[in-house]
């Protein structure tokens, strides 16, 4: 079913005190009671969109959770496959042999998972098509091939934190995980800068620049921003944080571009496509990051909805009523009722993602959470 203006979302704790209880089950439980079977039917071809995690990262939501989706599927009829689109940034996944490769670094290959692994862009990235959106920043978006040709969509996210978007979940996993490099240069329009006082010299900016950006001299980095693309991953790894960018005008736009990709991905098929939020390890850092920084809350629970808006809000407002980790990333807003990710990067607004998408139709903040 399509958004409604109060979305249900279903949501499953992680107490168990026997098998009938455990996370395959609540994840079985709630993708019945969400209704997922209708994403199945004969033979579908259905597209599960999960994050691999970057060589590093071991916070991505594990295979063994995803197997439990795929048996569902699998049970009422589809023909599942894994997916996910090369990154824009120099990494362990910029092409589907190095990306293939992390999956099943990671545990994904079929004998864990259940499924095939299909790289949705292609090898280097160059397989996608165009969507008409006709929105305020782009007429046109770039969406993966495999993404448009799967015959239904079920988004597998982790729900965490995003220096740049605020916080990534169900919106983010669209948006940036849909699209090819192309889409994701078009979404990554801020351009970056070096704050000399700050910068140490340690040169990990340039190691991971992906055009060669980067140089630099006398122990001092500097960008040169007619080669930036805005990829933000000297941003990420730039431990004296020397790196910034504009925040108070290059944000907000980011933020809605990456929206316009998001509704680009599912437009037409609102009604074919449902989510997973995992609300586990809510780390500071996307699962693009090398690594896994110590969770800023307690782990929460499963959450499932045919609304990506409702899914990230509710997420959003279960981590924000926790009492935030000290000794964790966490600088503010320990208290319940706080916001946590501000507590993490006081620049971001990522309740933009909710607000914008919900402006130009993508799902509702409205919601109602079931327990399941």
């Amino acid at each position: 079913m399509p958004p409604a203006k109060h979305s249900l979302v279903y949501f499953a704790n992680l107490r168990a005190r026997g098998p009938k209880e455990n996370k395959l089950a609540r994840i079985g439980k709630l993708f019945e009671k969400a209704g997922f079977k209708k994403l199945a039917g004969d033979k579908a071809l259905a597209a599960v969109k999960v994050h691999f995690g970057e060589l590093g990262n071991d916070t991505f939501v594990s295979p063994v959770l995803v197997r439990a989706i795929v048996d569902k599927l699998k049970k009422h009829g589809a023909n599942p496959f894994l997916t996910d689109t090369a990154t824009l940034y120099s990494g362990s996944r910029h092409n589907a042999v190095d990306h293939l490769r992390t999956a099943f670094l990671h545990g994904f290959g079929p004998e864990a998972s259940g499924a095939p692994v299909v790289i949705a862009d292609g090898l280097r990235g160059n397989d996608w098509r165009e969507v008409l959106v006709d929105l305020k920043h782009f007429e046109t978006v770039k969406i993966a091939s495999a993404i448009l040709e799967a015959d239904s969509l079920l988004a597998v996210s982790h729900f965490k934190g995003h220096e740049m978007a605020g916080f990534g979940g169900a919106i983010k996993n669209l948006a940036m995980g849909c699209s090819p490099p192309a889409g994701k240069r078009e979404q990554h329009s801020p351009r970056f800068q070096v704050g000399e006082g700050a910068c140490v010299g340690c040169a990990e900016c340039l190691k991971v620049c992906p055009e060669g950006a980067v140089s630099v001299a006398d122990k001092k980095a500097s960008i040169d921003k007619s080669l930036c693309i805005g990829c933000g991953e000297c941003l990420t790894v730039c431990r004296s944080k020397a790196i910034s960018m504009d925040w108070a005008t290059e944000l907000a736009p980011f933020i809605e571009k990456m929206v316009e990709y998001a509704y680009g991905a599912v437009m037409d098929r609102q009604d074919r496509t449902g989510y997973f939020n995992f609300l586990v390890n809510v780390t500071p850092d996307c699962d693009c990051a090398s690594w896994s920084d110590a969770p800023i809350v307690p782990d929460i629970g499963i959450l499932a909805s045919w609304d990506p808006v409702a899914i990230d809000k509710a997420c959003l407002d279960l981590v924000n009523r926790q009492t935030g980790h000290e000794g964790s990333h966490l600088s503010r807003n320990f208290a319940p009722g706080e916001h946590k990710f501000l507590g993490l990067w006081k620049h971001t607004h990522g309740d933009l993602q909710l607000t914008y998408a919900e402006e130009i139709g993508l799902g509702s903040t409205l919601y109602e959470l079931v327990e399941v």
